[in-house]
């Protein structure tokens, strides 16, 4: 027979990234291409769909070619993205979402945080789909956008024909096909899976009854084919028109049915980058306050999604170290040596654990910068730093390194906590992305959480759930799960050290007292706001 192969186009924050996979899940090829961010303001986060799809193109192509696949030996093509909202009219052609009008920005990021006023518009309404986001809608989900495009500019709103999540808006490019992901569309639009509906009454109640026309009209199930790639986008992505493509889904989500869809009882996924998603799954609905879902088939078909979250993971200890006055000189040795500077950074954390075994003792951080996703549910949260002193160079980068380090972890064991407080049983961790490359915050994880942490032999988790996808929708595998189980295969295990949990422990409870001194200072302040 011939040799079947299957391309994961996975489009991040910052990149998109195109992989060709083998029958046993191996990676022949990997391409990365970057993709345009727009800044115009504090909490303005925007980009353009032209710019995601000609990268798109570009990735794909060089994936092929470095491959050496033939192409006609390609049979499929998943998608997954980025929780963004694209606004284009009846033509295709995309919808100015910028305040200054600017024809090529359509795509508002999921890290915007402009439509905070509208966020609390909606959970003002107590609606009983709230249930299924936490409780709250987050400022991070797609109708606080929608109705915030609709107040500020009704024209550019009237004019738009289709709101597509990212992932559906590749699909649609790829395919013509006008459809939406169970995935997308219950994790970011309130529409409620187990009920098969979007919830006609809360939009009337916050005035977006008109959005029902402006959605795509079909809903498929993850796996399930979409369709196949049109002959102009045969041309442009180098692939033969008899390609199927699967449904999109979220980059997060993708991740999250590679790491746990071959065997999802107690794992806890971890999907690691720009921002952290934590994936749990459970055969019935599991309330949690401040985590989104329950969500039914929105990951893994059948069974019900819980998905915690925090808005700075990766991009949280990137700032931080940029600030130190340090890290340019950081920079030049890294560089000098022909090393990463987070590798070099290790190695100074290695240094200063020699002279001291616990060298944040009095150095804590609240990650809180860009808001608290879960469990707090407050994307007006900030962040914190407690025990400052005058200390410079090296020794304060890896401090300062390593505090931040353990304090995106802290906020992954107060998820964690607060899942299982709730009936979630989490007894393995599963993680994908940026983090695995870094085994001084991978030690830290499994620390701070009390739970050994898997990896997987794959180093591109995302990309291959987005490639299983496609395998299950070309007919390839009867299931997510039997795909999992043919192209998924495990890696490294980091161990706990049960010997920190009492340092941890008590640093821990350092940490979520923080919070409670954040929004003490805040209603000090609060007559000045």
């Amino acid at each position: 027979m011939t040799q079947k192969y299957y391309l994961g186009v996975d489009v991040g924050s910052a990149s998109v990234r195109a992989g060709i996979f083998n029958a046993k899940g191996q990676r022949l090829s990997f391409a990365v291409e970057e993709i345009d961010q727009y800044h115009p303001k504090t909490n303005f986060v925007e980009q353009s769909s032209s710019n995601i799809w000609k990268k798109v193109c570009v990735a794909t192509r060089t994936a092929i070619a470095e491959s050496g696949v033939p192409t006609e030996n390609i049979c499929s093509l998943g998608f997954d993205a980025t929780c963004s909202l694209v606004a284009c009219d009846e033509r295709g052609i995309g919808v100015s979402v910028s305040q200054d009008g600017e024809p090529d920005r359509d795509v508002i990021m999921w890290m915007d945080h402009r439509a905070s006023d509208e966020a609390e518009k909606i959970n003002a309404t107590g609606h009983h789909a709230l249930r299924y986001v936490g409780g709250e809608v987050s400022v991070e989900m797609q109708l606080p956008k929608v109705l915030w495009l609709r107040k500020n500019f009704p024209d550019r709103y009237e004019r738009i024909w289709r709101f597509f999540d990212l992932a559906d808006y590749l699909v649609w490019r790829a395919t013509g096909v006008d459809a939406a992901s169970v995935c997308t569309l219950t994790c970011k639009w309130n529409y409620l899976s187990h009920e098969n509906k979007m919830p006609s009454d809360l939009l009337d109640l916050i005035g977006l009854r008109d959005l029902l026309p402006k959605i795509p009209p079909r809903v498929m199930q993850l796996g399930e084919a979409a369709g196949r790639v049109s002959a102009d986008a045969a041309k442009q992505l180098g692939l033969p028109e008899q390609v199927v493509v699967a449904s999109g889904v979220i980059d997060a989500h993708a991740g999250g049915i590679a790491l746990i869809g071959g065997d999802p009882e107690g794992g806890l996924a971890l999907i690691s980058g720009t921002s952290n998603c934590h994936m749990v799954v459970s055969a019935e609905p599991v309330m949690v306050p401040g985590v989104w879902g329950p969500y039914l088939n929105a990951m893994l078909p059948n069974w019900w999604l819980s998905e915690g979250g925090q808005s700075a993971a990766g991009a949280l200890v990137d700032w931080t170290v940029s600030q130190c006055g340090f890290w340019p000189e950081l920079l030049q040795q890294a560089k000098e040596r022909d090393t990463h500077p987070f590798s070099l950074l290790n190695d100074w954390v290695k240094d200063l654990q020699k002279v001291d075994q616990y060298p944040t003792r009095d150095l804590h951080v609240l990650g809180d910068h860009h808001g608290n996703r879960s469990p707090r549910a407050n994307p007006n949260a900030r962040g914190l730093v407690s025990g400052l002193t005058l200390e410079t160079g090296p020794d304060f980068l890896a401090r300062m390194y390593l505090a931040t380090l353990q304090a995106v972890a802290y906020g992954t064991r107060h998820i964690v906590d607060e899942m299982t407080a709730a009936g979630h049983e989490i007894s393995k961790v599963y993680i994908c992305g940026g983090a695995t490359k870094n085994p001084v915050w991978l030690q830290e994880y499994a620390n701070i959480t009390g739970r050994d942490i898997q990896l997987a032999a794959e180093e591109d988790m995302v990309t291959l759930g987005a490639a299983i996808l496609g395998a299950v929708a070309a007919e390839r595998f009867p299931s997510i799960h039997a795909a999992c189980t043919a192209l998924v295969r495990p890696g490294k295990r980091i161990q706990c050290d049960p010997q920190t949990r009492a340092f941890h422990d008590a640093k821990y409870e350092v940490y979520l007292k923080l919070y409670d001194e954040r929004e003490h200072h805040k209603e000090i302040m609060g007559q000045w706001a």
